[in-house]
């Protein structure tokens, strides 16, 4: 108050240098957060290239094609025979067990180092990629080259490449959660180019994929996870390093974020930071504490605590928060944050009721503002001198303060939630208490008696069970303290207080428990709809993630669209799959209630059945091969020039579709689909009825 005093009563023309500076409108934050200039590339090709091209080819696919052909012709000018089996056989390992292995692989290293979420990002990332290509290839509905024979298995539409996809997104999960950023990174990026250049290229060898095809795989695979890490899980924020390093949630605090804090802090509260440096990291899980030395307005140099959040310490609270209510339920009131701006003023609100209740925190000393909406420090004085709990004797001043400071909170309807050694301070003989983040308003009962558990057990620890209790009994009657011993087990209490606990190597709780009257222990367990709910949930979308994307690194069916007879680009897709056959079996007029149900199209074979209401009730199976297989009871064979046609009815009911007349299914000339893909796409269809292709 005297230093604001003294700032508004300056005298004119005096007072207006020494005023705090504030950021002008539209000026740029000293810390700005984005995913980088080549991040919106890559989104920008998303949109522009890979998204507008599947587009492109199902309005006009002509000019791509001829644009295609003439690299396709180039790149197959250079068959060899050595080179056709080297070809093949890295095809065959990379799309039977090379991708999944890979891939499989790659989780179990991320695991290995704990980079939990560098992982979850990671399979994310690999649900929405798997199903914007699996989208994309149903939209662009593009066959495989035309005028090469296709040497190696396919499977669907071309484009855009799913292997490919697969390549690009393996590599820049490789290289942001296991490649240590700087040089090694970007070699790692070129090589990771390089795989995806030369598998490209055997691909257009090998005639299964067009150049465009491989162009817009290589954009979905790279432009998703790029952006998703960068975002999510930034570098500054959750460093790949191989070093011994503290908890994920402490952010860097050299660099540009060093510079942007110095910049603010003489902004907006008038300190000049002389020295920053990280404090009590292993007992900080959700914040960056730090202990700043700085010169205030007045010239005086002191020493300030500062605790800096950034939103990815929302989402953390949010999914903590999350995972509580499916393991335990509610067993409290755990609404989480919207925003970063809300952590810190809900902080600088507890630390200032706090105070004026009286009990032995820090001073708030104001918030800080590093990045709107990302990023805020949280000024207070600090406790010069003072040792944590854990680290220090303890006497019976010590302990009587901090049971008389849980005595006070039940009687003003608080609880600090989070009692453990790191937020217990000793300062000259005096008991401090720090990081009041957690503490609430008129909580639980429960969360009440467990703040009580904890601070007795954290003051066990540096003395005895007996002693503890004796002086407990000053302030809290036998059946209170049964009820905290009671309702403090598990989860709790602070992780940190359980270590200390387990290594500690004395039985504190079951001690403290023979002295209190006996009562049952309190579960921590609590159902409700809702919990139920949000485990339902969870399972749902991680089987929905997991089967979307899983069709990356395991051969897919070939889903296809109905094969309707014509000339479209089902039945040009199936001509390449069987290109011996002469008739290709497809879909004419149904009766009435009929439907196309499944549709699959891969290399020498295409399937395709009908059924009841939406296809999957009651189906008749209609398969394409190059060669008529055993036979089998309840199936019936059309052998065709060049192929073989197997009908598989369900049902013998009348009505059932069949390729008699008028039976609703039918067959397509393979010299209308020759002559088709010649006028619309001035391509050669190879197979039957056309001279060799190469």
């Amino acid at each position: 108050m005297e230093q604001h005093d003294q700032i508004v009563r300056m005298p004119a023309g005096e007072g207006v240098t020494t005023h705090r500076r504030r950021r002008p409108t539209g000026t740029a934050p000293p810390l700005p957060k984005q995913i980088g200039s080549t991040g919106w590339a890559w989104l920008i090709l998303l949109v522009a290239v890979a998204v507008t091209g599947c587009v492109w080819l199902r309005v006009d696919p002509g000019p791509l094609d001829r644009f295609d052909a003439w690299i396709t012709d180039a790149v197959v000018s250079l068959r060899t025979g050595w080179l056709d089996t080297f070809a093949r056989q890295a095809h065959n390992v990379g799309s039977r067990v090379g991708f999944a292995a890979l891939g499989l692989l790659l989780v179990v290293a991320t695991a290995w180092f704990r980079r939990w979420r560098h992982l979850v990002i990671w399979l994310i990332s690999l649900a929405i990629v798997g199903g914007l290509l699996q989208g994309l290839e149903l939209l662009s509905l593009r066959p495989r080259p035309y005028g090469v024979q296709q040497l190696a298995s396919w499977e669907g539409y071309a484009t855009p490449s799913i292997p490919i996809g697969a390549v690009a997104f393996l590599s820049i999960g490789l290289t942001f959660m296991l490649v240590v950023p700087g040089r090694s990174r970007l070699w790692a990026k070129i090589a990771a180019a390089g795989a995806i250049v030369i598998i490209g290229a055997l691909r257009i060898y090998l005639g299964v994929d067009h150049f465009t095809d491989i162009v817009t795989g290589g954009i979905v695979g790279v432009a998703i996870p790029l952006a998703a890490f960068r975002a999510f899980v930034p570098n500054d924020l959750f460093p790949v390093t191989y070093a011994a390093r503290g908890k994920s949630a402490h952010l860097d605090v050299t660099g540009r974020r060093g510079e942007a804090i110095r910049a603010a802090l003489q902004d907006q509260l008038g300190f000049t930071l002389l020295d920053i440096k990280p404090v009590g990291l292993e007992g900080s899980g959700g914040s960056t504490p730090l202990k700043l030395t700085v010169t205030d307005e007045a010239g005086r140099r002191r020493t300030i605590f500062a605790k800096l959040y950034a939103k990815s310490h929302v989402r953390a609270d949010r999914w903590y928060k999350l995972g509580r209510s499916m393991l335990y339920g509610r067993l409290e009131d755990e609404t989480p944050f919207s925003t970063v701006r809300r952590f810190v003023e809900y902080e600088d609100y507890t630390l200032r009721m706090l105070g004026e209740y009286g009990f032995p925190t820090p001073a708030a000393l104001g918030i800080v503002e590093i990045t709107p909406e990302r990023e805020y420090l949280i000024a207070m004085d600090f406790f010069d001198d003072a040792a944590e709990i854990g680290e220090t004797e303890i006497d019976a001043r010590v302990i009587d303060e901090g049971l008389a400071m849980i005595r006070l909170m039940w009687d003003v309807g608080l609880a600090h939630r989070d009692i453990k050694p790191a937020n217990l301070m000793v300062q000259r003989g005096d008991l401090k208490l720090i990081d009041v983040f957690f503490v609430q308003v008129r909580p639980s009962p429960w969360r009440q008696a467990v703040d009580l558990g904890n601070m007795m057990l954290v003051l066990a620890l540096r003395s005895d069970a007996r002693s503890v209790y004796d002086a407990a009994l000053k302030y809290f009657t036998p059946d209170e303290l049964a009820e905290a011993f009671a309702a403090t087990k598990g989860v709790a209490s602070p992780t940190q207080l359980r270590q200390q606990l387990k290594q500690d190597g004395r039985d504190l709780l079951a001690e403290f428990r023979t002295m209190t009257p006996a009562r049952r222990p309190i579960s921590v367990q609590r159902w409700s709809i809702r919990r139920v709910g949000l485990i339902l949930l969870a399972l749902v979308v991680v089987l929905f993630a997991g089967l979307t994307g899983i069709g990356l690194f395991f051969p897919t069916r070939g889903t296809v669209t109905a094969p309707v007879c014509g000339t479209g680009q089902p039945m040009k897709l199936m001509a390449q799959a069987v290109p011996s056959a002469t008739k290709l079996p497809c879909v004419a007029t149904l009766p009435v209630g009929w439907s196309v149900g499944a549709a699959e199209t891969v290399q020498s074979k295409a399937t395709f059945s009908v059924g009841v209401g939406d296809g999957s009730s009651e189906p008749v199976t209609v398969t394409l091969t190059e060669s008529c297989p055993a036979p089998v009871e309840g199936t019936e064979q059309i052998p065709i020039g060049g192929g073989c046609v197997t009908y598989t009815p369900t049902v013998a009911n009348r009505g059932v579709p069949s390729f008699a007349l008028d039976g609703g299914l039918g067959f397509t000339s393979r010299a209308d689909v020759i002559a088709a893909v010649e006028a619309d796409d001035d391509q050669v269809l190879c197979g039957a009825l056309v001279p060799p292709c190469p």
